[in-house]
């Protein structure tokens, strides 16, 4: 059987965009069946017959076991981001059953992120006292790791927008 090894880069901000990249895939007959760290394995399939969905949450083998009872398939793992794929057959696929649900993602991607920011600001800040290279290394990172929150952010209050337009 044939399998197909593409390695791309994905910013975390643009989760959607490698959502939507990873359906196009299935959309031409390749879907998803094993995933690393910016390299995704694809198998053949039947054009447009799976749906692929991921999400940012902690380990859980109880939430695995339920999503893989409603017919979806667990693909992998990378660090915080689970993949799933379900067959179009099975109807509708969607992790987030509505705006608060996608909200809550929001804000638990946010929330990782500020982290990993603080922590490369605070070793920034203490190795750039040496004039150490690893010091802007760190303070680089914690500015991306700002626009990314940022990029969150927006996001999150584009959907709050939503809600308060639907309620």
């Amino acid at each position: 059987m044939e399998h197909r090894t593409i390695w791309k880069l994905f910013f975390v901000w643009d989760f959607e965009k490698e959502e939507d990249w990873l359906n196009e895939m299935a959309a031409q007959g390749w879907a998803l069946c094993r995933v690393g760290l910016c390299r995704y394995e694809f198998e053949p399939c039947e054009p447009d017959s799976y749906v692929i969905r991921m999400e940012m949450r902690s380990p859980d083998e109880g939430y695995i076991r339920f999503m893989t009872e409603t017919g979806a398939e667990y693909i992998g793992r990378v660090v915080q981001w689970i993949y799933f794929r379900k067959e179009v057959s099975y109807g509708p696929f969607d992790l987030f059953s509505d705006i608060d649900s996608r909200i809550d993602h929001l804000k638990r991607i946010s929330r990782m992120l500020l982290a990993i920011a603080l922590i490369n600001l605070s070793l920034g800040i203490l190795n750039s006292q040496g004039y150490s290279r690893l010091g802007w290394i760190n303070l680089l990172v914690a500015s991306l790791l700002t626009y990314a929150l940022g990029r969150m952010h927006g996001k999150t209050e584009a959907l709050e927008k939503e809600r308060q337009l639907r309620e």
